[in-house]
Parts: C-alpha cells; structure tokens; sequence
C-alpha cells in the first residue's frame, strides 16, 4: 500500500502515526497538487491530508484532479471522525481523505484500520 500525504498542515505527523501504525506502508510526502497529481497518475493508492477545515486545503487539489465521487471529509472542526462513517467510504470506494489537523491521532488509525478490513 502506498499512501501520499498532502493538504496543507501536519504532513510529518500524518506520515509519522501511518508509519507507528504499520511500518511496511509507503508514504509519500508532498505539496497538495503534486499528491493528487500523484492519485491521477496511479502513483499512490490513497491520499490523506489536513488542514484546518478538514476538506478546503486538505481535499481542494484531490477532489479537482480524480473526482468528489473519490473524496472524503473524514472531519471538520467539532465533528470528529466517525468509524462507521468512514468505514461506509472505504466500502463506496473513496481514495482520497481529508480532516483537521487536531483529528490526525484520531482519523488516521481510523481509516488505515477500515482500508485494511476492506482489502
């Protein structure tokens, strides 16, 4: 599995709670555009990012360049992630997931847990 990691803010610790959670996944760290480029262009299989909104900066470049129909707003500020709902996006086939940056302890094991049950 090959995450890329873009939006706008907590790049490093996003990468670093994918990297505690499972060693093996490979994670990529770059600006917001270059990660969707790399979701379009089949270089990642997933994409996560944060920002302070939850899908403004983190989601912006992702849903223009592969689709809303593959985007997920996992979080925004004071509504926390919720399992079933991401799980419920994993299953509909979203790739690309955005939330704020103080749900990342949260929303990362989240979805890494709902993408490995569903593989």
């Amino acid at each position: 599995m090959k995450i890329v990691i873009g939006g706008q803010v907590e790049k490093k610790q996003i990468e670093s709670l994918i990297k505690d959670i499972d060693p093996t996944i490979e994670t990529v760290v770059k600006s917001d555009l270059e990660a969707a480029m790399a979701m379009k262009t089949n270089q990642a299989d997933y994409y996560f990012g944060a920002c302070h909104t939850g899908g403004g900066g983190a989601l912006a470049m992702a849903i223009a360049l592969i689709g809303r129909d593959k985007c997920e707003t996992v979080s925004m500020p004071g509504k926390k992630p919720v399992e079933n709902n991401v799980i419920e996006a994993v299953k509909a086939g979203k790739k690309a997931f955005g939330f704020t940056g103080d749900h990342a302890e949260v929303a990362v094991p989240m979805i890494l847990k709902a993408l490995k049950s569903n593989s």
